[in-house]
């Protein structure tokens, strides 16, 4: 019997993107999940008036899922991408949840990714091989779902350097083997996308009349360590030309300083602008 309670018993929302994750990846996805923490949410999201999701109405059954209804307004348009963003965010904001499940292969869910990180929130990610990078590296830790037959390489064990002619016949049968493979990212890669909007923001909303922003007051916006960095300061000092920094020192407190951080006015070419309207 699995350990339904995962790492440490915590408690995780799952959100299925039907349009971009096949169904037959559903007990793979689980499965891995189980290990993970105990999903309390289970949703998936999609058109199911849609004949092309007939699959994921078989398993949703199965494993207690709930689907959640959003019709395509407009030809050619995913709004179940924009149902699943709200539902997240509501459900951060209960703060019942130590983390979340993104299920999907769409690049549009790396804004979600990084904002429930800075929310201290653990963001598992699962998708295809073909999920652009900024999703798999905006989440805490990614997995790649494939079908056994495309299976990259990575998601096989390696044979032994010792192996013997009666390999081949070792080989498992078709029906041997998994319908898909697990290949969790072998390092999780700090996020570095959105990292400049985020500071810039966060100074925008905690600035003073000067435009100055305390760096405690920043700290508490801004989490250094999901982008990568220890500390604040770090962080910072990537960005040169587009952050201030200054250290005062504490009233009445000899030797203490305190950082204060401002945004550098964006500047652009008006030379380049007048330039481009010419050609």
């Amino acid at each position: 019997m699995q350990n339904q309670a995962g790492e440490g018993g915590k408690k995780l929302a799952v959100l299925i993107d039907a349009d971009n994750v096949s169904a037959a990846a559903i007990d793979a996805m689980l499965n891995k999940i189980a290990t993970l923490g105990y999903p309390c949410v289970k949703r998936m999201y999609g058109d199911w008036t849609s004949p092309g999701l007939t699959a994921w109405k078989k398993v949703m059954r199965k494993h207690a899922l709930q689907p959640i209804q959003q019709f395509a307004f407009t030809k050619g348009k995913n709004s179940t991408d924009g149902a699943m963003m709200i539902d997240a965010m509501d459900l951060m904001y209960t703060q019942r949840f130590d983390g979340f499940c993104i299920c999907s292969s769409d690049s549009d869910f790396t804004r979600l990714a990084i904002r429930l990180r800075e929310q201290g929130l653990t963001v598992y990610g699962f998708g295809e091989r073909k999920t652009p990078d900024s999703f798999v590296s905006a989440c805490t830790q990614f997995t790649y779902i494939e079908p056994s037959k495309v299976a990259d390489e990575s998601a096989i064990p390696a044979k032994s350097t010792a192996s013997t002619e009666g390999d081949s016949q070792a080989k498992p049968t078709a029906s041997a083997i998994p319908a898909l493979q697990l290949a969790t990212a072998a390092k999780p890669r700090p996020v570095t996308a959105g990292a400049k909007r985020a500071i810039r923001d966060a100074i925008e909303a905690g600035k003073d009349k000067t435009g100055w922003c305390n760096g405690a007051t920043l700290g508490g916006k801004v989490n250094a360590q999901v982008f990568g960095c220890k500390k604040l300061m770090n962080l910072i000092e990537r960005y040169p030309d587009h952050f201030e920094v200054e250290w005062r020192y504490v009233t009445g407190d000899s030797g203490n300083r305190s950082m204060y951080v401002r945004n550098k006015p964006v500047i652009q070419s008006v030379e380049t602008h007048c330039a481009s309207a010419l050609h």
